[in-house]
């Protein structure tokens, strides 16, 4: 099998796995399982962050959230700690499922390896490619994701969120994130916390 006949049955099967997600996301008045359409936006927005982007990084893009409602956060308890041995644990979880799926495949140890070190955000500022899907995260999560999060918030919880997510990206990652349209009462909000 060539190099990409191989990265599309990998992402047929991310997205196959993603499919069966219970939870449903209205797109353009069409509804989409949850994590497969995250998953096609993590490719999407990847594509114009890092056209060039290596293998294993768009394999990592693609299936950054495999699987997850299999994890769900009220499984561990509603507080700090458990938020995040919830997160430890999920990237833990991904990993293996990326894994699982990529051996079936017979993708190379090598790139198995490297989507697992990807998805747990080993190295974050430290190593490139990590930084790059953590920018792509934190650039998904502002374009399709915080206006809705902003209406459900206090503007305090909001602001402090912006800040977080500044906080993990480049400045490549910054630069993308300011040139989103966003509405007039989001780019507000994102001023004030950039302030």
């Amino acid at each position: 099998m060539n190099e990409s006949n191989q990265i599309r049955k990998a992402i047929e099967a991310f997205d196959k796995a993603n499919s069966q997600d219970p939870n449903i996301e209205l797109v353009n008045g069409i509804e989409m399982p949850k994590e497969l359409i995250y998953g096609q936006r993590m490719t999407f927005v990847l594509q114009k962050f890092n056209p060039n982007a290596s293998i294993p990084l768009k394999l990592a893009a693609r299936c950054q959230h495999i699987c997850r409602w299999e994890s769900p956060r009220n499984n561990y308890e509603m507080n700090r700690i458990g938020y995040l041995t919830w997160r430890a644990e999920l990237k833990k979880f991904h990993a293996k499922k990326a894994s699982d799926i990529l051996r079936h495949l017979d993708f190379d140890n090598i790139v198995i390896e490297r989507v697992s070190f990807l998805l747990q955000k080993k190295q974050l500022k430290r190593d490139e490619e990590t930084q790059t899907l953590e920018d792509v995260i934190c650039l998904v999560f502002l374009e399709y994701y915080f206006e809705a999060f902003r209406l459900k918030h206090t503007d305090e919880k909001v602001i402090d969120i912006v800040q977080k997510t500044w906080g993990k990206m480049s400045e490549k990652g910054h630069d993308s994130a300011l040139k989103i349209t966003y509405s007039t009462e989001s780019f507000a909000l994102i001023q004030k916390a950039l302030s």
